[in-house]
């Protein structure tokens, strides 16, 4: 850019891009809002929007008299630069961002324009000046030859003579000053092949840039899809070892709920035994009331006349010797049927833990 170019207005906004190929679809030019600026050539007296994101030049747009701004929405506005073939768009943060921003477009485009009448206007001048002074090179002839008649006729044409040369005298300093004009012109025109030039140069080197991006988004995108089923099968694999913790902490819970069982159990065989370890004070009694039962028989010689009273005793005796001994023979049965189902329940519990 060159050092006459100065900045009038300068804002942010999001840069788009029309589609080449489908004329539809905005394309973002840059990732975030970057800063666009109006800038003012005062040696052309013209008007340009310029926009860069880093080293890239997005938007290079000189205004013109027939260009427009139009808002599409709240925030967005667009225009149609045919020099460059193509549409801009500006997505803006507010809606009054957008309104300065095509309030400043319009003033720019009226200067422009003015700008373009008074070019005009000037060339039409210097148009004109040519064709005067073209038409009047005869009459300077006649007035040369004029001037070798008589001293008479050499005063008499001597004002207009002063006059002719007056105008060709303004007149050489606007071709010098044309000429001068057409040099600044030169320069300029070779100032901005210059910065095409390297705006050329940037361009190709973002499309380099660009391709590189688009190789390393393709290759990010593959890598993200092989990490995407590896997590999958890790979440499917996890899936799994929290089926399999789920059903340890279920055996978990069963193997507690089967030892308190089997301390119920064994707390109630505890107590068969003690009942057991009764049996032979029991059997001890009963033997000692046989013994006592045989002395009585023996004594039931001697003492007849005692005879129906003790049988009355041993009669009760017997009545509760059969009573115990009934009694007994249940306990029996029930330890019996106690201990088959400790043992039972030992295999069960032993089953439960080959299992796990």
């Amino acid at each position: 850019m060159a050092v006459r170019e100065q900045p009038i207005y300068t804002t942010r906004a999001h840069v788009f891009q029309i589609d080449p190929s489908t004329k539809k679809n905005w394309v973002p030019a840059s990732k975030q809002a970057v800063t666009v600026s109006y800038f003012y050539d005062s040696t052309r007296n013209s008007y340009r929007i310029i926009s860069v994101d880093g080293s890239k030049v997005i938007i290079n747009s000189t205004i013109t008299p027939s260009m427009t701004f139009t808002k599409t929405s709240q925030k967005f506005g667009q225009w149609a630069d045919s020099r460059a073939n193509t549409v801009f768009g500006l997505g803006f943060a507010s809606e009054q961002q957008l309104t300065k921003f095509a309030e400043k477009f319009q003033e720019v485009k009226d200067a422009a324009k003015l700008a373009k009448d008074k070019s005009q206007e000037k060339g039409d001048t210097l148009s004109n000046h040519s064709q005067q002074e073209s038409g009047r090179e005869t009459p300077s002839a006649n007035q040369a030859q004029s001037f070798n008649g008589t001293d008479d006729e050499k005063i008499s044409f001597s004002p207009e003579a002063a006059q002719l040369k007056s105008e060709n005298e303004r007149l050489k300093s606007v071709v010098e000053q044309s000429n001068t004009t057409a040099k600044k012109y030169e320069t300029e025109l070779q100032t901005l092949k210059e910065s095409n030039a390297r705006l050329v140069d940037a361009l190709q080197e973002s499309s380099a840039n660009v391709e590189s991006w688009k190789k390393e988004l393709t290759a990010c995108q593959e890598e993200s899809d092989t990490l995407r089923k590896k997590i999958a099968e890790l979440e499917s694999e996890c899936n799994e070892a929290n089926q399999e913790k789920q059903k340890n902490a279920q055996l978990t819970i069963r193997v507690k709920e089967l030892e308190a069982e089997l301390q119920e159990k064994e707390q109630e065989l505890e107590n068969l035994r003690r009942q057991a370890e009764i049996i032979p004070q029991l059997m001890g009694e009963c033997e000692s009331i046989t013994a006592k039962l045989k002395a009585a028989e023996s004594q039931n010689k001697e003492l007849e006349g005692k005879l129906e009273g003790l049988q009355m005793d041993i009669n009760d005796s017997r009545q509760k010797q059969g009573n115990m001994k009934g009694e007994l023979k249940k306990f029996m049965d029930i330890l019996d049927g106690k201990l088959d189902e400790l043992h039972e329940f030992r295999q069960g519990l032993s089953k439960v833990g080959v299992d796990n």
